[in-house]
């Protein structure tokens, strides 16, 4: 009996050794990408990042970390070509974060972060043509701003690009640059005291709102 019990824990011990090793080594893979893309303003550097996580999500197929970050890589040098004035190349790279955000959203439904990527990815769509777009694409951004905030209202990115819509939408239609500082404030007083629930989760857009402060005034 005494060797049964030891052979059992010795095979306990080992799976669980195992189990250890494949956390640190998902863990390892994921670190030092989510540091990158959080803070990359490379648009090559993006891709390849976006192309890293859709590897690693092909084997960590229950998590939905590497697919959030795959989209996010997308949405990410989006921006970037959206502030470089190259908008037809916007809905390519919106539809890949949207593949990535519906893989995303089946293993994390109801999940603030995955919606409020899924807003930004339609809002780079209506930027390819605001004027034709906006009762489409502008109409489910907002749906999904709001949902987002409904499942995690004191999240700072949700903030953070409710701040940035307001900002640049037009007194006549709701917004300004001064509605738009005071939710930059809100913000940058919501990132000081929001925990994120694990090392690896979205930590970005303090830096955005700290810009956009800067500007006060200005």
């Amino acid at each position: 009996m005494k060797t049964v019990k030891n052979l059992v824990l010795s095979l306990a011990l080992t799976f669980t050794g195992i189990n250890a090793f494949a956390q640190s080594a998902y863990e390892k893979a994921m670190t030092d990408k989510v540091s990158k893309v959080q803070h990359s303003q490379n648009a090559d550097e993006l891709t390849a990042l976006s192309n890293d996580f859709a590897r690693i999500a092909l084997k960590e197929s229950k998590e939905w970390l590497p697919q959030y970050y795959a989209a996010f890589s997308d949405i990410q040098k989006g921006r970037i070509l959206m502030r470089e004035g190259k908008v037809s190349e916007l809905d390519v790279l919106a539809d890949s974060a949207l593949k990535h955000i519906d893989l995303a959203k089946a293993i994390s439904p109801n999940n603030a972060e995955i919606l409020l990527l899924e807003k930004m990815a339609h809002s780079l769509k209506m930027m390819v043509d605001p004027q034709s777009r906006f009762m489409t694409e502008g109409s489910i951004s907002a749906g999904l701003l709001s949902d987002a905030e409904k499942l995690d209202p004191e999240n700072p990115r949700i903030t953070l690009i409710k701040a940035e819509d307001t900002y640049y939408t037009p007194e006549q239609f709701g917004g300004s640059k001064e509605k738009g500082l005071e939710l930059f404030k809100k913000a940058k007083a919501q990132f000081a005291t929001y925990k994120s629930p694990s090392a690896l989760s979205p930590t970005w857009g303090k830096e955005e709102a700290d810009y956009f402060l800067s500007q006060e005034g200005k």
